[in-house]
């Protein structure tokens, strides 16, 4: 199958450090290639991949700080995808919104997959194209008041064998953070959490320009080099090794998060996960078993007196189980058999959805 694979230019896939969206995308475009198809990736220059790459700009963007708008680099890429469109029997966008508009004009079909949540304004244009074919990657992320035709739910992936596991933890014991440094991930939850316990806590991650000022005022004074510890934003190596040591890893987020990889890479590390019970964190935490599901800070402070009740084995065999490449790709293809049948219309309109949960 021909199949195009088309990734936000904002970061290079994979990512060297944060880029949940492009290693996802990664994984999946070098597994199909080697299941045989041929795939074009269209990302940014500076990305490596198994499959033909095509790129309108020779580095991730946000390392170009020539670029000033962002959104003219996604509209020539769109183009460009687009003006090729005769060459694929699928166009996968992990574009969000941004290839609605393009994926009606056009006769092959594009699957658009769900990374993100759904805003007052961005709701307007999903529900304007409501009956393109999408994915979402967890059941939580659907909204059914936009009656969107989702027609699978495939959960994100990692490559568990690139993950080290951790037998033990560390001592003394320590607490790990994860994430961009923003209110929704809750790093100030992180700190309360950490001061409650008495434990230290290390953190790593990037700060957005948006972030800059929430990471100033909640997150920085507490900062000591001690007990509080922020160490930038880390790489693969560097992230598996410091959920990997500690004894759990804290995900205490304040949205309806819609995946969140940082729990699946902690849990295959061996490292149980305390989360807010929000979004999909019921879906990716096996509550008891895996990590903790909380409903407060106070909460999650007694999870992590608990923590010592998970086996860390447990929790890497969760993820080999259940969120693996191939049961990513597989689900993905059979979205692309799907479309390609005939059940969506060549103008990719659907005419029977259908829910192909790959769990």
């Amino acid at each position: 199958m021909r199949i195009a694979q088309v990734a936000p230019l904002w970061e290079s896939v994979p990512p060297p450090a944060y880029g949940g969206i492009e290693l996802v995308v990664g994984l999946l475009t070098d597994e199909l290639v080697n299941r045989g198809h041929d795939v074009t990736l269209f990302a940014s220059g500076d990305s490596t991949t198994e499959a033909k790459l095509s790129s309108i700009h020779p580095r991730a963007l946000r390392l170009d700080a020539a670029v000033k708008e962002y959104g003219v680099y996604e509209a020539l890429q769109l183009s460009h995808v687009y003006q090729r469109a005769a060459e694929f029997d699928i166009i996968h966008s992990h574009m969000g919104f941004a290839a609605l508009p393009y994926a009606k004009l056009i006769k092959t079909p594009t699957v658009h997959t769900l990374h993100g949540i759904f805003t007052a304004d961005s709701a307007k244009l999903y529900h304007h194209a409501k009956e393109q074919p999408y994915v979402s990657i967890s059941n939580s992320q659907v909204d059914s008041q936009l009656g969107l035709n989702c027609v699978a739910t495939v959960y994100n992936a990692i490559d568990v064998n690139r993950h080290r596991f951790f037998p033990t933890a560390d001592e003394p014991p320590y607490l790990a953070f994860l994430g961009r440094m923003s209110p929704e991930k809750g790093p100030h939850h992180a700190i309360a959490i950490a001061q409650k316990t008495g434990l230290p806590l290390k953190m790593a991650g990037k700060v957005d320009p948006v972030d800059e000022e929430f990471f100033e005022r909640e997150v920085k004074p507490h900062i000591d080099g001690r007990q509080i510890q922020f160490l930038g934003e880390a790489k693969h190596a560097q992230k598996n090794e410091l959920m990997g040591r500690a004894i759990a890893t804290l995900f205490p987020i304040t949205w309806r998060e819609p995946f969140g990889l940082v729990m699946i890479e902690s849990m295959a590390a061996g490292t149980p996960v305390v989360a807010m019970r929000l979004g999909s964190t019921p879906e990716v935490i096996a509550n008891g078993k895996t990590g903790y599901l909380c409903d407060t800070v106070e909460e999650c402070v007694q999870a992590v007196r608990d923590i010592d009740k998970i086996n860390r084995v447990a929790c890497r065999d969760h993820v080999t189980a259940r969120f693996s490449v191939t049961q990513m790709t597989d689900g993905y293809e059979a979205v692309y058999r799907q479309l390609a049948s005939g059940i969506a219309s060549k103008n990719g309109h659907s005419r029977t959805p259908v829910l192909l949960t790959s769990h």
